[in-house]
């Protein structure tokens, strides 16, 4: 059987994006047992409630619900259970030093995918937004949305 390649999408996290601006992304690996990848790769999992934090100069996620592969016997995964990420240990160091000098970062998943057969998620670095800041971003948005109509319609010569 040939090798899978490309970038197949198996879940994101869309309120990430709202409720955080993004600083950086990093890309990471996932400790899987093989009823969970079996799992995934029919699409089975949510990133809701789910976090990244450290646990002894690792980092782990938390929350991250693989549903049971439903052909698993007794060998089959906790739904919800911690998972350890794969990060070269630069990037670990690099991130835990973010993380720890105060500035109220945290680090969210943003999307589960696979990439060349491997599960991958993306990490964002990300600072919480204030309702304001919400609010501003969504009329820069409706803005946006309107100045591109506007010339789309200067373009087709109906204005």
């Amino acid at each position: 059987m040939p090798r899978e390649t490309g970038v197949k999408l198996i879940a994101s996290n869309k309120k990430a994006r709202h409720d955080y601006a993004i600083l950086k992304t990093y890309e990471a690996g996932l400790v899987l047992a093989g009823t969970e990848v079996k799992s995934l790769r029919l699409g089975r999992a949510s990133l809701v409630d789910t976090f990244a934090q450290e646990h002894e100069g690792e980092i782990m996620l938390y929350g991250l619900h693989i549903a049971e592969y439903g052909f698993g016997s007794w060998t089959n995964h906790a739904p919800r259970r911690t998972r350890k990420l794969l990060l070269h240990k630069v990037e670990i160091v690099k991130i835990l030093n973010q993380l720890r000098d105060g500035s109220g970062l945290t680090l969210v998943p943003l999307s589960l995918y696979f990439k060349d057969g491997w599960a991958k998620i993306e990490l964002g670095l990300a600072r919480g937004l204030k309702s304001y800041d919400k609010r501003q971003v969504m009329a820069e948005r409706d803005a946006k949305k309107e100045i591109a109509k506007e010339m789309g319609r200067r373009l087709k010569g109906r204005r």
